[in-house]
């Protein structure tokens, strides 16, 4: 991209990458999710079990599927759906916690490090945003490598280095945590 972001927004909406699309869900894809429908801008092993987690919530929680809620990633080249990124809205003290996922079929291309770097560059124009944050499993060393590679650092739990957040009602054991800091915070 030639400019100092990661991404460059466009006036759908979208954040645009060099090869990605960062496109806002729609409540008709979240339904097709659910019901288990397959639209042909989709990769043939999307949606994966987290995007129909996802989906599930947006009626739960109608602001993530908002301007910093959810988006399907594209990929540019071809136009398939072969993930999903989104931030956990509203932020809590400055902070937001962002998940993602990239199909199976698409991973290893740098897909994942590159959408976290534009969503959370997106993340910090946010107003009062400073941190944006992740969880990981020990146990999950690909995306340990997707955080580091966005230029996220570990961090504890009382917000210092460490990165051990201690057990996790999710996942029954321990769990890392990541975060990424606004510039004009380092």
């Amino acid at each position: 991209m030639s400019s100092s972001l990661s991404f460059l927004p466009s006036p759908t909406g979208d954040l645009i990458t060099d090869r990605l699309i960062l496109r806002l869900w729609t409540a008709g894809e979240a339904g097709a999710v659910l019901k288990d429908a397959r639209l042909a801008h989709w990769a043939e092993d999307f949606p994966s079990e987290g995007d129909r987690v996802i989906a599930g919530l947006f009626a739960e929680h109608p602001g993530r599927l908002g301007q910093y809620g959810h988006r399907q990633i594209v990929e540019r080249a071809g136009g398939p759906v072969v993930g999903s990124i989104g931030l956990f809205w509203p932020p809590s003290g400055g902070t937001l916690e962002i998940g993602y996922g990239v199909v199976v079929s698409r991973r290893g291309r740098g897909y994942a490090p590159e959408a976290v770097r534009a969503l959370t560059g997106f993340a910090f124009t946010a107003p009062g945003v400073h941190t944006v944050y992740a969880n990981v499993e020990p146990s999950n060393p690909p995306s340990i490598r997707v955080l580091e590679k966005a230029g996220f650092r570990p961090w504890g739990p009382d917000g210092h280095p460490g990165g051990d957040t201690g057990p996790s009602e999710n996942s029954g054991g321990r769990m890392l945590r990541f975060r990424a800091t606004a510039p004009d915070r380092r």
